[in-house]
């Protein structure tokens, strides 16, 4: 069982606050630490390649300064797209052209490390999408089935991740988006705490689409979004005044995922692939990243990998 680490941190410096991307000194202090506490590997945002570039020269200068840290490599990139109705929206067949040449870049880009899977929010946000129809999912299906085929030229896996303000998001949509998906080309990573704020029961989902599932975000949250938060503007996460701090690390006493039967479930599919961290915005609150990132180790270690292991030996 390997675990990897969805780069999200923040950390205080001189200067005020930074992300590990700030220097080659703060990246050299943040692979230390994630690797210190045990995880495997690490994520990361798609998005960072122009700062790889202009740090390491290329994806394989910087995936080596990661392994030298004593991580094994990059896993996963998230391709966190900028989508804008007028250009780039999945339900716009008019924008089809643009988004299939910005993967054809996107995977040109990657091309010097194996990756397993290339992460994508497959809607626009809700707000934008909406009213959300069966017409407009079967338009975005036949987008990323395409896009599939491009990653798989590559030798990369195309895997969906489902925001709770994502367009396609309840368990309706998520059915009807899958339905009309090729499985060998359209895959789906599922984020337990996104799954469950959306009131979408992350095991049961799992469960029923275990054969087409290339990772997992493991993240907890202790609200279940009830009045249509998902539908702010223009960030989800930040404008809703009924919940401050949506995303905390496993094991967190007012958690509503229950990652015990999701691992007894994951072990139960035989699920191979590394297993991913995250904390998104885990600073707010007078939260910490690095006591977050320790914390979900710890649990992962010893509830977790436990539980794995009873489960096997059943």
């Amino acid at each position: 069982m390997k675990w990897s680490y969805m780069d999200h941190w923040r950390s205080m410096s001189p200067h005020g606050p930074i992300d590990q991307w700030e220097s080659r000194t703060s990246m050299d202090r943040f692979l230390k630490q994630v690797a210190a506490v045990g995880y495997d590997a690490i994520d990361t945002f798609d998005f960072r390649w122009y700062q790889i570039m202009g740090e390491y020269g290329s994806v394989a200068n910087y995936q080596e300064f990661v392994q030298e840290r004593g991580l094994e490599r990059i896993v996963n990139t998230f391709h966190a797209a900028d989508y804008d109705p007028r250009v780039y929206a999945p339900h716009v067949p008019e924008t089809h052209a643009n988004i299939l040449e910005d993967f054809r870049v996107t995977m040109d880009r990657w091309s010097g490390i194996e990756l397993d899977n290339i992460i994508v929010m497959p809607a626009t946000l809700y707000y934008d999408m909406e009213p959300v129809t069966e017409d407009k999912i079967k338009t975005t299906a036949e987008l990323w089935n395409k896009v599939g085929a491009i990653t798989k030229d590559a030798g990369v896996k195309l895997t969906c991740h489902h925001e709770f303000f994502c367009g396609i998001q309840s368990r309706a949509e998520l059915d009807t988006f899958y339905a009309h998906t090729d499985p060998e080309l359209v895959n789906l990573f599922v984020d337990t705490a996104q799954h469950c704020i959306a009131s979408v029961d992350p095991i049961d989902f799992y469960e029923s689409y275990a054969d087409r599932v290339t990772g997992f975000h493991f993240k907890d949250t202790r609200h279940q979004d009830l009045i249509g938060d998902y539908r702010r503007r223009p960030d989800s996460e930040i404008m809703a005044d009924t919940t401050e701090k949506w995303f905390h690390e496993m094991g967190d006493e007012g958690g509503l995922v229950d990652f015990e039967n999701f691992m007894r479930a994951v072990v139960r599919h035989g699920y191979e692939g590394y297993l991913s961290v995250e904390h998104d915005k885990a600073n707010k609150l007078g939260g910490d990243h690095a006591e977050s990132t320790a914390i979900a180790r710890w649990y992962a270690k010893n509830v977790l990998e436990k539980v794995a292991a009873e489960e096997v030996a059943r």
